[in-house]
């Protein structure tokens, strides 16, 4: 029982065997020589090559590679290798998201500085990407966590801030009371702090915003560009995101200690107006506090919804509460007194901090209304039985009914706007509200502005002092950058930069006097936001990003990565984009011109369910696996014990599961040219990958093959006391070549076609390892049989082993130098048209649907003449024993004659 591919053992010694396929050998001694060569460096300068830039997204320093990452840096680097084959400068830059909340808790558990585990984990996962053959110009990278790289965001953040692009206002945050700190949202669990499992509070902190809703409209309109060069899922994604919704900005107005005033709504239905029965406002707003102070139960249930994550999965999931503060405001159309009510599911820090309820026409208000007995008003029409199929299905599945109709219809019980549609009621309701400003049109987003202040000490600090005279006062740009202080280590309480008196304490930049450095950081959404244009001129200390530089690379050419940074990232790198073209940084309103979004990397697991419930998962070089013929595991026993455990289900790689498979020890194993092929041969590359350790056999044989047909060519040649000079560029003698010979031009010729449409036109990344084995196939069973088939033969070789070397760059290349050929001046082969012409094809005959020969004819022959020649042949005659009913040609393919009885 064993899940081991089928191969040579790696420690058998046939160093000295140049036959013999040893990627251990072969690979170390290619990436040595690139790295001498500097192969894979480029230039700013102009050319007259035409520029590619390639770009797999960047990785954050975790410490290890895992298989997602092979397969997303794979993907980037077959195609930058085939683009410089097809003559194009290309770059393929590779960096570090070097800041982030992981590097913190790694810092807290191990007690060490986050920027030394940072170091040392991109000093470990550099050395694993080299093992993988990625043609990476090393002479770009850098850490999004180094002062070189993130002045230039403070600098940024400087510019935007004196255009008032960026502002500083209170926002509602999860507050770990034990810990004293702010909470992201996963860090909260069941209501609690992951560390301290302290109930988490809400609390209004000041923050700095990027003003991002003032590009919403470009940002949403510029997707347009994107049609077709980006999934049409990540799209789609985005356009919900940024969610740009007409509607109705809607005034209630009441009077407090005196104070005339207005409580104002956005609400994208206001043909449900007349319906509404109760408004809710949040517990910081300005009309619960009010009550709060002259109410200590509101004040008490008012602190209460203070408590508990900030998350919008959160709230939609918590149990909606309530209170009615006693207080009104006036219903503008009706002039009714409508009640206030302070509830749980509404936060100051989303639009008004305010919401108009209508209980017959939303779920959420309906819930509302019926658990407080509040009056439920329809306004809009419901088809005829609607009532009775929610109570009906309500009963089915055993839930309480909502009976909330939300679809538009026909207005009912709305006084002189009964009858009338949405439109007619949106316009008719405006026309009466707007001249007495009672209500207006608004344009509102469900993107909202982003808030970039993070309380955390791994970060790039944000460039602003508190004066106590001036307030908050911009740092001057000759000070940059900010230096965040890198011998910390923080223990998960607060922030520490607080307690750090040689970065707190400075001086105002304005007066003079004594102030206090800004201790919050940036999102690290900041850093990757626009870390691919400084991939253009990563060592510009005078500028940002060179603008000659990047008018030579960007946008990136094709941009590679997960789905799951469809929204954030890409959101924020295209907001990013714009910012720095009105700086004059960069051109183009679009950052990435093309997306690949990749599959996830899926593996089998395997665990055993523990006496007390929980469970422990296996790694899969710990079991002994039995496979069924289609590779399927059905058995699986633990080495430790011999014991059987359970095979669980295909998931993502993770390492809770435990079902990672680590890069090195496979590249160890099997070479990293076998890994490339595999994690692109297999599936295609936007969709999930299951990995199979059996299933490594098929890429690794095949490069054996390719392995074993060029050496056997190479000893021919020598047999024979042939120079493998004399045969490069040597034209082909078409005119008297063999049937064979002719065959294999043709596939040759085929497979260079198909694969340079694959990759170039349309991003196929699998289908051509496909045709890469089959052309093997081809040359291992074609036998030269004089010097014109040896020439064939050689054409075919070169050809493959060019078009190997884009995904297994070890092993083509080698064997290319052996067969005497310059890889620094290699080119995709160009397709030899007269070679696609068939003069010949076989035909296949049937009698009564049973092949009974096979026929060598031109192209197109007509007709009759191939059904005299099929039955003229005598192994077709001996079955033509009856009378012949009918005779079909499927032109260029087959002949079947139809005999009775």
């Amino acid at each position: 029982m064993s899940n081991a591919v089928t191969a040579e053992p790696s420690n058998t010694n046939h160093t000295n065997d140049s036959t013999y396929y040893q990627p251990q050998l072969i690979e170390a001694a290619q990436q040595a020589k690139w790295a001498t060569d500097k192969r894979y460096e480029v230039g700013n300068e102009p050319s007259d090559k035409p520029s590619r830039y390639m770009l797999s997204m960047f990785p954050y320093p975790s410490g290890k590679l895992h298989m997602g990452h092979v397969r997303n840096y794979t993907i980037s680097d077959v195609l930058s290798r085939y683009y410089r084959l097809k003559g194009y400068e290309v770059m393929q830059p590779m960096g570090w998201d070097g800041f982030g909340l992981p590097a913190e808790n790694a810092a807290i558990a191990n007690q060490t500085p986050p920027a030394k585990w940072t170091f040392a984990n991109i000093d470990s996962m550099r050395a694993q990407l080299k093992l993988l053959g990625l043609s990476i110009d090393w002479s770009r990278e850098f850490a999004t966590c180094s002062p070189e790289y993130y002045q230039w965001e403070q600098w940024l953040f400087l510019q935007l801030y004196k255009k008032g692009l960026v502002y500083k206002k209170l926002a509602t945050v999860n507050w770990d009371p034990i810990d004293n700190t702010v909470l992201a949202n996963e860090q909260v669990i069941d209501g609690k702090g992951w560390r301290s499992g302290a109930a988490v509070e809400k609390r209004d902190i000041p923050m700095y915003y990027f003003n991002i809703t003032d590009y919403a409209d470009e940002l949403l309109d510029d997707l347009d560009q994107l049609e077709g060069h980006w999934p049409s899922e990540v799209l789609t994604m985005q356009r919900n995101w940024i969610g740009r919704s007409a509607g109705m900005e809607v005034h209630f107005p009441y009077e407090l200690a005196g104070q005339a005033n207005s409580l104002d709504v956005f609400t994208t239905r206001p043909d449900t107006l007349m319906g509404v029965t109760y408004v809710a406002v949040a517990a910081e707003h300005p009309l619960a506090q009010y009550a709060a102070e002259h109410d200590e139960t509101i004040a008490a249930f008012c602190a209460l919804c203070k408590k508990g994550s900030v998350a919008e999965a959160d709230l939609a999931k918590a149990e909606k509460i309530g209170m009615d503060t006693g207080l009104t405001v006036t219903h503008p159309l009706t002039g009714e007194e409508v009640p206030v009510w302070v509830a749980n599911y509404v936060l100051m820090s989303y639009g008004s901090g305010a919401v108009m309820a209508v209980p017959a026409h939303d779920e959420r208000d309906y819930e509302f209304a019926v658990k407080y007995d509040l009056p439920i008003k329809q306004v809009i029409q419901s088809p005829d039985g609607h009532t009775e199929s929610v109570i009906a299905e309500a009963k089915t599945d055993g839930s309480e009914p909502n009976l909330a109709y939300t679809e538009r219809n026909i207005l009912v019980n709305s006084g002189e706007f009964d009858g009338l549609n949405f439109e007619q009621a949106f316009e008719a309701m405006l026309a009466k509200l707007e001249p007495r400003e009672l209500a207006k049109k608004k344009i509102q987003y469900r993107l909202r502005d982003w808030g970039v202040s993070r309380q955390r000490y791994w970060g790039c600090p944000i460039p602003m002092v508190n004066c106590e005279h001036c307030g908050t006062v911009p740092v001057e740009e000759q000070d940059l950058p900010v230096v965040l202080p890198t011998d910390v280590v923080p223990d998960g309480r607060g922030n520490p930069l607080k307690n750090i008196p040689e970065f707190v304490n400075t001086t105002c930049p304005k007066c003079g006097n004594p102030a206090e450095r800004e201790t919050d950081t940036f999102d690290t959404f900041v850093e990757s936001s626009w870390y691919y244009a400084r991939f253009a001129s990563p060592n510009d200390a005078q500028n940002m990003v060179n603008k000659s530089a990047a008018n030579k690379w960007l946008p990136v050419d094709q941009y590679v990565g997960g789905v799951e940074h469809a929204v954030m990232h890409l959101l924020y790198a295209r907001f990013f984009h714009k910012l720095m073209r009105d700086e004059s940084l960069v051109s183009g309103d679009e950052p990435f011109a093309n997306l690949m979004t990749q599959g996830m990397v899926l593996a089998g697991t395997f665990y055993r369910v523990n006496a007390d419930g929980s469970t422990t998962y296996y790694f899969a070089e710990d079991i002994d696996i039995d496979y069924n013929e289609r590779g399927q595991p059905i058995k699986a026993i633990l080495k430790l014990d011999g014991q059987p455990v359970t095979i669980g289900k295909i998931e993502k790689m993770s390492k809770s599961k435990n079902n990672g498979v680590d890069p090195q020890i496979t590249i160890d194993k099997y070479g990293a040219d076998t890994v490339r092929l595999y994690t692109l041969f297999t599936a295609p590359a936007d969709q999930t990958l299951e990995w199979s350790d059996d299933a490594l056999k098929g890429p690794y044989n095949f490069v054996k093959k390719v392995w074993r047909i060029a050496t056997e060519h190479i000893q021919t040649l020598a047999d024979a006391n042939l120079e493998i000079d004399s045969f490069h560029g040597l034209a082909i003698n078409t005119k008297d070549l063999s049937k064979e010979a002719k065959n294999l031009r043709r596939k040759t010729h085929e497979t260079i076609a198909k694969i340079d449409s694959d990759l170039g036109d349309r991003l196929a990344l699998n289908t051509p390892v496909s045709s890469l084995m089959e052309l093997a196939n081809e040359l291992s069973s074609f036998k030269a049989d004089s010097g014109q088939d040896l020439q064939v033969q050689h054409e075919a070789l070169i050809d493959l082993l060019i078009m190997l070397s884009v995904y297994a760059p070890h092993a083509g290349e080698h064997l290319l130098e052996q067969l005497g050929l310059d890889t620094l001046t290699l080119n995709y082969p160009t397709v030899d048209e007269s070679a696609l012409v068939q003069d010949m094809i076989t035909m296949v005959v049937q009698v009564n649907g049973k092949m009974r020969g096979k026929m060598d004819v031109a192209p197109n022959s007509d007709p009759e003449q191939l059904k005299a020649q099929a039955r003229s042949m005598d192994s077709v005659a001996k079955f033509l024993t009856g009378e012949i009913k009918k005779e079909i040609v499927v032109p260029n393919k087959l002949v079947n004659i139809v005999v009775a009885g």
